[in-house]
Order: structure tokens, then sequence, then C-alpha cells
């Protein structure tokens, strides 16, 4: 892929999408590439720039891991540890709390059931009282270790452990342990700075055209799991060549050990179900073909980033969008770069439907925090509604701020493609090779003709 040629598709997409604002960048064996069409603001006009800030989302799920390890390199943090070592306050609805381990939070296999919990908290407290407020809010989902579930309650937890061992509030630590070593120069964890440069602000689809949101960010006490870390695709660059380094980030500093990078790369938990990647520390660990793509996406208010580097390939891509249709082209240019940059044989992840005479194990309603899911069959396949049940006028608003002004009850039909694997009926199989397989649903635990969970998006619901 020449840059002509990544131009190319992002001027095709903008065009027939009508997506605002789109800056990608692709690093590869010593040279850079980077794209920005459109706009960052609907209303202001400002033209997207390739050193455009925007929000980072989740894949500062990332960032949080490396900081932890940077701590467990200096003998301050045990991934055996018990999270209560660090934090003898640390709590849940429910019992569990004194089982998870540090590893638990960085492999999404806690099992907290905090999905949608958002304390309105911002400030250097924010995280001290987010997590104090678990012990009231927040229950689990399953015992650790015993399924992947995407937890931002684990990041959450993680990030107030680096706070206390650090002695630090968790976005100064980031700006110093991480943003400043790595060279990571357009990165910052405020909108107070962002605004002092040039920032992008998410959208949603709209019948007359894009709608720019009324939500720049969520609150810090989201800080660790994504909700304030800004800066450019020269920044996630960096980032991920420093993790194709062995930990040396492209200034020559030394940020992690290479032990700890290749520990945070190296599979730790697999559900083995098509649609959920095996799960390191931090990075899920996505295969395509005979080769893995270290990867991580980001939603923001109206926006979305990814990150995704090739181990042995020397090869970043990073993008953002502002309005979340833009994951379709990040997916279509991450398998141009597999296929056409690097050769790779990407197959097909589903071949085709399959027939299943019983669907009844999969029916009846799931949960997980502020969310009900119902599935029956209807025609021959299954057909879900997701319905959000929030927990309190302070939960409704955030959510629905996040969402663009409304929470829609969801109705979906799915059609079995492999063994307790469903996919939305409708839809060309080819779409689920790349990154999007995540549209896929799995069923779980399934006892006295019944499963126990669903899993869509890499997040659990529990029957009940």
């Amino acid at each position: 892929m020449t840059n002509f040629e990544l131009q190319d598709m992002v001027t095709e997409f903008r065009s027939a999408s009508g997506v605002p604002g789109v800056v990608a960048g692709v690093y590869h064996a010593g040279e850079r590439e980077v794209v920005a069409e459109g706009v960052t603001n609907v209303v202001t006009g400002e033209p997207m720039r390739a050193d455009t800030g925007f929000l980072f989302g989740s894949v500062t799920k990332v960032f949080t891991t490396t900081l932890v390890m940077r701590q467990v390199e200096r003998g301050r943090i045990d991934l055996d540890e018990r999270v209560i070592a660090y934090l003898p306050e640390f709590r849940l609805a429910v019992p569990g709390a004194e089982d998870i381990r540090i590893r638990h939070l960085l492999s999404h296999t806690n099992g907290i059931d905090a999905d949608l919990y958002f304390p309105d908290v911002n400030g250097p407290e924010a995280l001290r009282v987010a997590v104090a407020g678990m012990a009231e809010q927040v229950g689990t989902l399953f015992a650790p270790g015993e399924y992947i579930s995407y937890s931002n309650g684990g990041m959450i937890v993680a990030g107030r452990v680096l706070e206390v061992v650090a002695g630090l509030p968790y976005h100064e630590l980031l700006q110093r342990d991480l943003f400043t070593p790595a060279g990571m120069n357009d990165a910052v964890t405020s909108a107070e700075r962002a605004i002092l440069r040039s920032t992008a602000v998410g959208h949603f689809a709209d019948p007359v055209g894009a709608r720019r949101t009324d939500l720049f960010k969520l609150p810090d006490s989201w800080g660790p799991a994504g909700s304030s870390a800004i800066g450019s695709v020269g920044d996630l660059l960096a980032f991920g060549r420093l993790h194709l380094s062995g930990g040396v980030a492209p200034n020559g500093t030394r940020v992690l050990s290479e032990d700890s990078a290749a520990r945070m790369r190296t599979v730790t938990y697999s559900m083995g179900t098509p649609h959920l990647p095996p799960i390191g520390l931090g990075w899920l660990l996505m295969p395509f073909g005979d080769i893995t793509v270290l990867s991580h996406s980001g939603a923001s208010p109206g926006g979305v980033a990814v990150l995704m580097a090739v181990p042995g390939h020397d090869l970043v891509f990073a993008a953002y969008g502002n309005d979340a249709r833009a994951m379709a082209l990040f997916d279509r240019i991450l398998l141009s770069l597999l296929r056409n940059r690097l050769g790779v044989t990407v197959p097909d992840l589903i071949a085709a439907p399959i027939e299943v005479e019983d669907l009844t194990p999969y029916t009846g309603t799931y949960r997980s925090n502020q969310m009900r899911v119902d599935v029956c069959v209807e025609d021959g396949v299954l057909a879900e509604t997701a319905t959000y049940e929030p927990a309190d006028e302070t939960q409704r608003r955030i959510v629905t701020a996040f969402a663009g002004g409304n929470v829609p009850v969801i109705s979906r039909r799915f059609v079995p493609v492999g063994k307790d694997l469903f996919a939305p009926a409708g839809l060309p199989l080819e779409k689920f090779t790349g990154y999007s397989r995540q549209q896929l649903v799995s069923y779980h635990g399934i006892q006295n003709g019944k499963a126990r969970y669903r899993s869509a998006s890499g997040r659990m619901t529990r029957r009940g």
C-alpha cells in the first residue's frame, strides 16, 4: 500500500459515508505515512491535520498495562498478588474481590461487572472515589480466571493500584512515566491542555448529516480505562513501535524491559472462540492466518481510534475517525496492509452458515451491569433485544450523552455459523474476517440444556 493508495481509501470512504474527518497513519520498516481528511468539528469547520489530537479511548488500557509493568520491574507490584494487598479497602457488592489478582485486571479475566459503571467524578480523587463506590454498586459476572469479559472496571482498579504504589495521581503518572519517555510529544491528559492545539471532537450519524457530540469526554473516573488520554496518530505509532522494539521507544529511551514487552504480547488466556481473540496483558492478540496482530480499539463520545502492531514485520497502523462508522474503513485498511503490504494470506473466519436443530439452549434473559438481553427463536433464527436499564439518573445522563442523545432498544437477528457461535443475519460473512469479527456472538457454559453466558463485543452477560 503506497501513500497514494491509503489516501484513496480514506477519500473514497469519506465520500461514501459522510464521516466528517479521518486521520490514519502507517509505519513500516522505517517509513511513515499519514493521511488526514475532512474536519475536526462540523460546527467550526477546522480541517483535520496529520498532527490533530483526539481521544485515544480504550487504547489507553494498553498504556495502563504498560505503566503496571514498569512498576512490576521496580518490584512494587507482583502480577500474581491479590489486589487487596495493595488496596485493602477494595470491595465489591458481592463476595469475590478478595480473590482477584493483578493479572486478572490486565487480562480482562477479573469478572468485575462494571461495564456501564460511570462515577461522575473528576480531578485527582476520581479513582479513589470510583473504587470506593464499587463496594455498593458493582458485582461480579464470574469467578476470577473463569472467562474473558472486556473490563473497564478492572482497568479502573489497576489505575488506582498504580496511584497507591507510585504515589502520584494516574494522569500525572501517565505523563511522566509513559508519554514523556516514549516521545509521545503531542499526548496530554486533559481537555484543558488539548484545546491549546488542533483537537477533534466526536459526531453521530444523523438523517441530515453528522451531528457533533455534546459530551467531549467521559469523567476522569474512567481515566485508566480510556476517558482522558488525548494525542495524535504519531503518538500511537510511537507507542506501537515501542512494543515492537522490545520496550525501546523510537527516541532510543528504554520504557519497558524486553521481558515485560514480551509478557504483554504472550497469551495469558484464550476462550477458543473465533471472535474472541486470545488475550495477553493489555493487548488483544488477534490471529490473521499465520500471524498475530497486537490490537486495541478505543471508543469515545462519537469517535473511534485504533492501534494495531504486527510483530516480526515492523508494521504499526493507527487511526481515528470522528464518527464511529469509521471503524469499517479501519478494518478495510488493516486487511489491505496484511494482504497487499505484507503478503499475508488471511482466510475467511466463517465459511458458511450451519444448521442447528435446537436453538433453545441459547434462549432466555441475560444480564450484566445495567444491561438486559432477551433472546428467543423467531423463524428459525435467534432474535435478540438489548435494553439499557440505568442504575440512576447520573448513569442515564452519562450513557445517554455518550450514545449521542438516546440509548435505543436494539433488536437483531442471528444465524448459527459455528459451535455455539452466531453472526448477525443479512450481513456478508466475509465482513467478519477482520476486526469486525467482534460483532459475532457466542454462548458459553452450557449446563442442563441451557447456556450460562452470552458473549458479544468481548463482553459477557449472564443468564438470570
